[in-house]
């Protein structure tokens, strides 16, 4: 092994050698390079020669491949010696293809032997470095190098429970790195288990093919922040046992946690991140808060959420009864997903067991950074995206989810998230894929990012779309610049459609080609909630405030699209002004179930729209085409935006259905299209499918408030 290198030697290309000679070095001059393999020495072919401030760089060609796995010798004209380090070769098109590997990685239990299997192209040696129980002595197994860069090791002993890392020499340097395929890890994620899937396993509920993503209404949470709470009523507040806890209630007797989510009426339960994550003890959760966007092990769930974190199989075991507690109540579970980077690139499995593969890079050479976490996640890559892959199909497998949510969705390529969804729809047809679809600045190209640009790319993906919630909220990053719902009249054109999903029938620029693919929403766990940008926007207008609350979550709830709802949304959640609280605490982010006490009439108006909305198929239209045919303006107030669902019997039990949204200070007065009379179903105060007043030729809307006739 060379221990000084007297200049550098980098494998840059499958045939291309850069050499790099210091200025220092004879003046960074050599006429020759040679490569050593094997003992066999070949003349290296210069093609180009470029210097530079500190150090000559030589382009070499070679006749033959090095070969991976084994160790090569660059010699210069004086026959000084350096070892040939992995370069820019694993960024290439034919790395790619040379070692792509379709097979299981990971560690295979049975209990007379255990099977390891890593894929590590461009070490040389590796080894599985392990110990029998926390306290016990390091063992260390060799490792045989496999097909397409793996390495493979059988242990012939029962290792249940094992703690093992693997240990690989790259460019002369040794690694350590816990298995990026862990399905299960000690505290605080520093070394990986062996785990018996077997003894993970609990009994499945597997409710009916979901029929239709617009069918879905989405409620955003967080396992913590719904229990954690003391007037919760919850016993393991914070935890995933937590929410699997029936007849817990607050101190006014109202239905908390799994039972309250659940009365709500909703279809789907989001839930933020829950794979293992940074920023939260494993052992003392009360310590540290997090959202959880900070990824460690993507197929580990969370420790913190466990009553028992340093146990084999609790946190699994738990986590998977809180999912069936939420089919048991017919609730779909959508699982939120950060496969666009990694809490810090430099320590993580994947460049410790790769360098340089994983992560992409910007032209100046260093890492991209679109996710503003200091790496991005390279999908386009085939064992990336085959990484990504294998994850959806584990938790798909193993736990039963029912959907996923991808964070920064615009920094995935479209061949990945293409893929993914094919994935995700052979196990789960119906499922809910959604995703943020950001153009951020990553190294992709613009026409390959997961971006609503190019939503023709993926017509069965669903967007979170930001126009909808500028239009009716107002802009998320200008504080005071209100939207239709805080009066602004001016957005009514925008509102309208935003009312359409935005597919183009409304004369304003299409954003998507499918109602499916419009994520309806004015608050998510980012940024103010509705109820405080409403506070900073009119400080001291509390009641008229609450109707203007209640006016936007109508409008998510009864527009064309996918309704999408933060937890608390219901009951003017507020977090206290604070516009991040990543890493707030309890008190900023739970839910407040005295504040739903206070908000009581709010919730049960929520209730009854979401009723409304699942009682005809007229607010879930599946196609623009139809939406462009059924839905027209009325006239109306100059405040107000009425709207015409025009011979809709074939969707539901109404053959005509008007919806107003009066944003402004004063009453709005109209007349109802003619024909038979109508029935007014939602008011400012009420709102179900239970005639309010019947026999009606005229309307009338209360200020800052919706209202629904139907006939």
């Amino acid at each position: 092994m060379i221990s000084t290198r007297p200049f550098n030697a980098y494998l840059d290309t499958l045939t291309e050698v850069a050499v790099l000679l210091p200025t220092h070095y004879y003046s960074g001059k050599s006429s020759v390079f040679y490569i050593e393999s094997g003992g066999n020495v070949t003349k290296m072919d210069i093609v180009d020669v470029k210097e530079f401030d500190a150090m000559v760089k030589y382009t070499c060609r070679v006749k033959e491949m090095p070969e991976f796995g084994r160790e090569h010798v660059i010699l210069d004209e004086r026959l000084m010696r350096t070892d040939l380090q992995i370069g820019g070769v694993v960024r290439t098109e034919e790395f790619d293809q040379l070692f792509y590997y379709e097979g299981e990685l990971g560690s295979q239990y049975s209990p007379d032997k255990t099977f390891f299997r890593l894929w590590a192209p461009t070490a040389t040696e590796a080894f599985v470095k392990f110990k029998e129980t926390a306290d016990s002595s390091l063992r260390y197994m060799t490792m045989t190098r496999g097909p397409s860069g793996t390495f493979e090791a059988e242990l012939e002993e029962d290792a249940e429970g094992y703690f093992y890392h693997y240990q690989v020499r790259i460019n002369n340097v040794w690694h350590e790195a816990v298995d990026p395929y862990a399905r299960m890890v000690s505290v605080h994620s520093e070394w990986t288990r062996v785990v018996d899937d077997e003894k993970m396993k609990v009994p499945q509920h597997h409710l009916p093919p979901f029929s239709s993503p617009l069918d879905a209404i989405i409620y955003e949470a967080s396992i913590r922040d719904l229990s954690s709470q003391r007037e919760s009523g919850i016993t393991n507040r914070g935890m995933y046992l937590g929410l699997t806890e029936e007849g817990t209630q607050s101190p006014d007797g109202q239905p908390t946690g799994l039972d309250y989510v659940a009365s709500l009426g909703v279809t789907h339960i989001e839930l933020l991140p829950f794979f293992d994550y940074f920023g939260v003890s494993d052992l003392d959760f009360s310590v540290n808060y997090n959202w959880g966007y900070n990824p460690l092990f993507f197929n580990v769930p969370e420790g913190s959420f466990s009553t028992d974190p340093a146990g084999l199989y609790a946190r699994s075991v738990e986590l998977k009864r809180m999912i069936e507690a939420f089919h048991e109540k017919g609730l779909r579970v959508i699982m939120d997903v950060v496969y666009n980077h990694v809490f810090v690139r430099e320590t993580s499995s994947f460049e410790r067991l790769v360098p340089g593969y994983f992560f992409r890079q910007g032209p100046d050479g260093m890492p991209s950074n679109g996710s503003g976490c200091g790496n991005d996640f390279a999908t386009e890559r085939k064992m990336g995206r085959k990484f990504i892959l294998d994850s959806l199909q584990y938790w798909l497998d193993a736990y039963n989810i029912d959907g996923f949510r991808f964070d920064l969705m615009g920094l995935i390529d479209t061949e990945t998230m293409q893929q993914a969804e094919a994935c995700i729809r052979r196990k789960k047809p119906g499922a809910v894929v959604l995703g943020e679809g950001w153009d951020l600045n990553t190294a992709l190209p613009s026409e390959k990012k997961s971006i609503i640009r190019n939503e023709q790319a993926l017509k069965d993906v669903a967007f979170f779309n930001d126009r909808f919630r500028d239009s009716i909220k107002g802009s998320t990053f200008q504080l005071f610049e209100p939207g239709f719902a805080f009066g602004n009249s001016q957005l009514l054109d925008q509102a309208f459609a935003a009312f359409t999903a935005n597919v183009g029938c409304a004369g304003i620029e299409r954003l998507f080609h499918s109602p499916a693919q419009s994520v309806n929403y004015v608050e998510c766990h980012d940024n103010y909630t509705l109820w405080d940008k409403l506070e900073a926007c009119f400080p001291g207008d509390t009641e008229i405030n609450k109707k203007k609350h209640l006016l936007a979550t109508a409008f998510v709830l009864l527009s064309q699209g996918i309704p999408f709802l933060h937890a608390g949304q219901e009951f003017c959640r507020t977090k206290y002004g604070v516009e991040n609280s990543y890493t707030s605490s309890d008190m900023i982010n739970q839910m407040d179930w005295r504040r739903r006490s206070e908000f009581i009439d709010h919730v049960t108006y929520v209730k009854g729209l979401i009723e409304l909305r699942k009682s005809t198929g007229a607010f879930r239209i599946r196609t623009e085409e139809a939406i462009c045919y059924h839905i027209m303006k009325w006239p109306s107030n100059s405040d107000t935006l009425t709207i015409w669902l025009k011979d809709v019997g074939a969707y539901g039990e109404w053959g005509d259905i008007v919806v107003s949204f009066n944003a402004g200070r004063t009453s709005s007065s109209f007349i109802l299209p003619e024909g038979e009379k109508w029935a007014q179903i939602v008011s400012d105060t009420q709102a179900g499918t239970t005639p309010i007043k019947t026999g009606l030729a005229n309307a009338a809307v209360d200020p800052h408030s919706c209202a629904v006739f139907v006939r």
